[in-house]
């Protein structure tokens, strides 16, 4: 679990970084398009593809930092042992079926893409596959992460984000 924990903490601190990468792009082509009456044909494309990396890469970071929506109204009033349960049994029936079928899905997804080595239809034509590709390591993510949270609830393991 601890493992799991550190490669999705590690993947999002990483990740996080695009965000500052993602601004510099927009406001570089604002200044050129405003400023200098030059705008950039490259800047869209790329900050779209970069803005995919951030967010599709950060599922399990998010999952990892419970930052994902949650519907609490049921199991707050709960007592702590039976929250356990009610939360192990939503892992079972919605979350591991929901990432089997999108870890398969984009795996399929990216393997086509990546054979036809595919391209964007914008003014620039950058690779989409990178993406598709990032889109089935997001899954694997996501999953594993959701594995490290219900062992947690199984065992009784509730570990923050932080490690404590």
């Amino acid at each position: 679990m601890r493992a799991i924990d550190t490669v999705n903490e590690v993947v999002g601190r990483v990740i996080c970084v695009l965000a500052i990468v993602f601004a510099g792009i927009i406001i570089f082509d604002v200044i050129m398009r405003y400023a200098f009456n030059a705008p950039t044909r490259w800047a869209f494309d790329v900050s779209k593809q970069i803005y995919g990396f951030y967010f599709i890469l950060l599922g399990g970071y998010a999952l990892r930092h419970k930052a994902h929506v949650r519907v609490d109204l049921v199991t707050e009033a709960l007592r702590p042992g039976l929250r356990r349960i009610v939360e192990a049994a939503g892992y079972v029936i919605f979350f591991f079926p929901f990432a089997y079928v999108f870890v398969t899905r984009s795996y399929s997804f990216a393997s086509t893409s990546w054979a036809q080595k595919e391209l964007t239809y914008g003014a620039v034509q950058l690779p989409v596959y990178p993406l598709k590709a990032a889109l089935c390591v997001a899954a694997v993510l996501l999953l594993i992460q959701g594995v490290s949270e219900f062992l947690k609830l199984v065992l009784g393991t509730e570990e923050t984000a932080d490690g404590r």
